[in-house]
């Protein structure tokens, strides 16, 4: 059963790092996509290799993923398949990430939701999230960043 919880985890990384590259090498316009090309790529190289550890029974870290861990994950897992899917082309990026950021910090974060402090806090902390990914993508990279609702 061990090993089995490192294939099955690392195999699913794995696959979604090589759909991730391949979308990557296959969209246009090509030059909005070298730098997630490069990140993709690395990713894709080390959820390889980790897998490719699982099958052999290399892997000896922890016991694997329980019931109770992917419970757990499961909120975030639901929120980024929304955010792949649907919100980052239908709302636009900045927009979607920081309604995607919010949720996940607010499903996560282990402050008392009864507490207006608690939700000004996590407004704030992700207006620094949208503005530092804002900065990083747009100024500093100079990557393009699909069309969005916010920051045209």
């Amino acid at each position: 059963m061990t090993k089995l919880q490192h294939i099955v985890p690392s195999g699913i990384v794995a696959g979604v790092a090589l759909w991730v590259t391949w979308v990557s090498f296959t969209q246009q316009p090509a030059e909005a996509f070298l730098f997630p090309r490069l990140i993709a790529s690395v990713f894709a190289v080390l959820a390889l290799w980790t897998f490719g550890k699982a099958v052999l029974g290399k892997s000896r870290v922890g016991a694997g993923l329980s019931i109770e861990m992917m419970r757990n994950i499961a909120p975030g897992l639901i929120v980024m398949v929304i955010y792949v899917f649907w919100a980052a082309k239908g709302l636009g990026f900045y927009t979607a990430s920081a309604i995607a950021f919010f949720i996940l910090l607010s499903v996560y974060d282990p402050a008392p939701n009864g507490e207006a402090r608690t939700w000004i806090r996590r407004a704030i902390i992700t207006i620094g999230f949208v503005a530092v990914m804002y900065g990083l993508f747009a100024l500093v990279l100079n990557v393009f960043t699909p069309k969005e609702l916010l920051f045209n």
